[in-house]
């Protein structure tokens, strides 16, 4: 009778070491969990929301594999990673931009929870990106909702295959996915407050106030790292000559074509804006000297060899002056704002000389260098 207590004692007791340490293991979940929250809720940029969740909860969790698809029909995600200068399909491979659901087929079968279970290579890899993981064993795919909508999925995966079990509570999960859907909504919110206010509402290019938060940044880049810069100024010939004879409705369409065109002759890392009227201002960083003037040239003849189709049919020639400097001419001032300031009046004031010297062509500050045009 006493073995037989001892014995059912020493099971009770190995339940309840069981039952504490399953407790214990559960608080510190919940702990990771809330840091991480916060962290998610504390992100003030969208590609430091990215990093919490590729990257801190696969480190924080024991993770092989974190996948996160997001739908972005209306390119506002990707237009926002290229502002913040960021190659997260580099140093985050599991994020997937999407145009349309339809272009990861297993999220039109998400229901409204966690989807835990097997990991199937067939149907679950390609969730997470070109990245390949051998031996995952189990998965669990979140729905992101917002709103009523499926914005996106994030999924985890394990080589432990009990891991991500069918019948598993998912709790933690579903609040996760929650957060997570939350917190995507409010960057993207504050980004498109940001973008207004940094976006000139005609042409959608950057306004001035954005060029001139951007150039010492760029200055202070290229003189870090021995880069060329270089700095556009162009202006639209006769414009007020447009405006006068046709309209300001037609002179604003000239504008948003003269703007669009400009930028389709640039790199993904230059900068445009409209700097005010008929100006524009481009900045082409990472650009030796020689090839600023050839860029130069491929914007003016882009504009003066085509005309400009309005929306009635009738198709108006328009050119365009540029004064061009490079900050390779002024480094004999060391502080960001006057060499911002400097390289910004040398291309202004090389524009002027264009204009002078009879408009359609580019003046090179300092060099007495111009395009002719023709």
């Amino acid at each position: 009778m006493t073995e037989a207590l001892q014995a059912q004692n020493d099971q009770l007791r190995r339940r309840l070491e069981s039952l504490l340490q399953q407790a214990r293991s559960n608080e510190e979940k919940l702990r990771r969990f809330e840091r991480l929250e916060h962290a998610l809720i504390g992100a003030g940029s969208l590609p430091d929301l990215l990093r919490v969740i590729l990257q801190d909860y696969r480190e924080s969790f024991e993770l092989d594999a974190v996948g996160l698809c997001l739908l972005d029909a209306g390119g506002d995600l990707q237009r926002c990673l290229d502002e913040a200068g960021t190659d997260l399909a580099a140093s985050l491979p599991g994020l997937q931009l999407l145009g349309t659901a339809s272009e990861q087929p297993l999220l039109l079968q998400l229901g409204q929870r966690p989807a835990l279970g097997q990991f199937q290579s067939w149907r679950h890899a390609a969730l997470f990106g070109p990245e390949r993981v051998p031996g995952l064993a189990s998965c669990a795919v979140l729905p992101l909702v917002r709103q009523g909508q499926l914005i996106g999925s994030l999924q985890f995966a394990s080589r432990d295959v009990s891991r991500y079990e069918v019948d598993a509570g998912t709790e933690f999960l579903e609040r996760l996915a929650a957060v997570v859907a939350i917190c995507l909504d409010n960057v993207l919110n504050q980004e498109r407050l940001r973008q207004a206010g940094i976006t000139d509402a005609l042409t959608g290019l950057h306004n001035r106030r954005y060029f001139e938060q951007r150039c010492p940044i760029e200055v202070g880049e290229a003189q870090r790292h021995g880069h060329g810069l270089a700095c556009l100024f162009l202006d639209v010939d006769h414009f007020k000559r447009i405006n006068d004879s046709y309209g300001h409705p037609v002179g604003d369409e000239v504008l948003r074509q003269v703007g669009q065109r400009i930028r389709q002759q640039l790199r993904a890392g230059d900068t445009i804006a409209r700097y005010g009227g008929e100006e524009f201002v481009v900045l082409l960083p990472r650009c030796p000297d020689e090839h600023a003037l050839e860029t130069a040239e491929r914007i003016r003849r882009a504009l003066c060899e085509t005309s400009v189709e309005l929306p009635d049919g009738v198709r108006l020639p328009v050119t365009l002056s540029a004064g061009l400097s490079l900050l390779s001419q002024l480094l004999s001032s060391s502080q960001l704002p006057q060499l911002a300031g400097g390289l910004v009046a040398a291309a202004d004031a090389a524009l002027y000389a264009a204009k002078a010297q009879g408009r359609n062509r580019i003046v090179m500050a300092g060099r007495g260098a111009f395009s002719p045009g023709g």
